[in-house]
């Protein structure tokens, strides 16, 4: 059975979704984002495709049998999920409720598809697009990351031009050309939600009853 989500007034908890095209940083600003910010906790996906060099199940990703994740599908388990790159992405429902209800800051990295799918289930959630600095540069740092074929890297790229077309339905985009200037634009965009009326009527309930604010 589908849950029932409250309405975005009455959720404390602020929802963060980052995009970006394979190679444009978007993991780097987020881990980074999370070493810095101790009031943001990771939703972690569960996925299809196999770990990536030091990656550990539960930490960047739950990685799972397709014949599982079909499982999952079927019971109505994940808010929002993907086929990219011929293997499946998704998010789990319950643990994003559950997060945004207690009052947490949740941060999501998924592509633009399920970053639209967020959209109509939570629409209080902030969408962010991290872009490349040009076509040039996010080949270069595709072929430095030395994960992938040449053929796999021109996908990724083709990929990349569709993916980035969809920046303008997200709410703000930053340009990830140096790492410590787009790092400082999502810890604004992060700080900035966080001072909407009903994240500091919950932040601050105390303040608000003695000053009779309903």
């Amino acid at each position: 059975m589908t849950s029932v989500t409250p309405a975005p007034s009455t959720i404390p908890g602020n929802l963060y979704v980052i995009a970006a095209p394979s190679g444009a940083g978007k993991s780097s600003l987020v881990k980074a984002l999370l070493e810095l910010d101790s009031g943001l906790t990771l939703s972690v996906s569960h996925t299809t495709r196999p770990p990536r060099g030091q990656e550990k199940n539960g930490r960047e990703y739950w990685f799972v049998e397709h014949q599982t994740f079909q499982d999952m599908i079927q019971r109505e388990e994940f808010v929002e999920w993907a086929n990219v790159h011929e293997n499946c992405y998704g998010t789990s429902r319950h643990e994003i409720e559950t997060r945004l209800k207690e009052g947490r800051d949740v941060i999501l990295e998924i592509d633009w598809q399920g970053a639209l799918q967020i959209r109509k289930i939570f629409p209080a959630a902030v969408l962010i697009f991290i872009l490349p600095p040009s076509m040039d540069e996010l080949r270069a740092r595709l072929e430095r990351r030395g994960e992938d074929s040449p053929q796999v890297i021109q996908t990724r790229l083709n990929n990349a031009r569709i993916e980035m077309s969809k920046a303008k339905e997200f709410d703000f985009v930053i340009i990830n050309s140096l790492f410590e200037t787009a790092l400082f634009d999502l810890k604004t965009v992060v700080h900035s939600q966080r001072l909407r009326y009903m994240c500091q009527k919950h932040r601050y309930a105390e303040v608000f009853r003695q000053l009779e604010i309903s």
